[in-house]
């Protein structure tokens, strides 16, 4: 098991090295503090867990009118899309024109079909790890519940069989190994955002601490 307090630490002293808020990044596409990379890095909390195309589920549920509980075949039978988008990390790289397939969140919605009260929600992932988001923030076009990029399926390591992906979000909220979505009327800070991350997580306004 890993040392989740040398992990923690590590990562928010990766996310704060070299801080500039407000400093514009010559290139446009790339918002301050942040460098371009090609090479898609990986970061996540040390545990890769055992979920493949055939064990994996996602339930949608909470404050909706239909509750889902989509296998691998009900997903794939589903509106598929691809989108092409910028991926920003809080630990300060950034990778520009990832083209991401699978189903947009927004469709997911429709069907799950949300109750009045319902305002945010909670992005489950099979290793246990949450985030938080307004439900509002799941409806626009390139948010995408993906299970491939780069024309290729998502390996393991980056979130595979499935993860969502957040552009206009820092992209702890692109939870990987996506589980389960839970729509409430409250907001419930995910793992990061208790622990001093910032709750809305916009990079070009570099919301990465709750304190910016």
């Amino acid at each position: 098991m890993p040392d989740w307090k040398k992990l923690i630490a590590s990562k928010i002293a990766l996310a704060a090295k070299g801080s500039q808020p407000g400093k514009l990044n010559a290139n446009v596409r790339v918002p301050a503090g942040q460098t371009e990379v090609k090479n898609f890095p990986r970061l996540d909390l040390g545990i890769v867990p055992d979920v493949t195309a055939q064990s994996w589920r996602l339930r949608v549920y909470g404050l909706v009118d239909n509750e889902l509980s989509l296998d691998w075949a009900a997903f794939q039978a589903m509106h598929q899309v691809t989108d092409i988008s910028d991926f920003h990390c809080v630990t300060r790289w950034s990778q520009l024109d990832m083209d991401w397939q699978g189903v947009r969140a927004q469709d997911l919605l429709a069907l799950a079909q949300p109750k009045a009260a319902a305002k945010f929600v909670t992005l489950h992932s099979y290793d246990g790890y949450t985030t938080n988001l307004p439900l509002e923030a799941l409806l626009d076009d390139d948010v995408i519940i993906a299970h491939s990029v780069l024309g290729a399926p998502l390996t393991a390591e980056h979130g595979g069989p499935v993860r969502l992906v957040v552009p206009k979000r820092y992209a702890w909220k692109s939870a990987k190994w996506l589980k389960a979505i839970e729509i409430h009327e409250f907001d419930k800070p995910g793992f990061w955002e208790v622990r001093g991350y910032h709750n809305d997580a916009d990079p070009w306004l570099e919301q990465r601490f709750s304190d910016d």
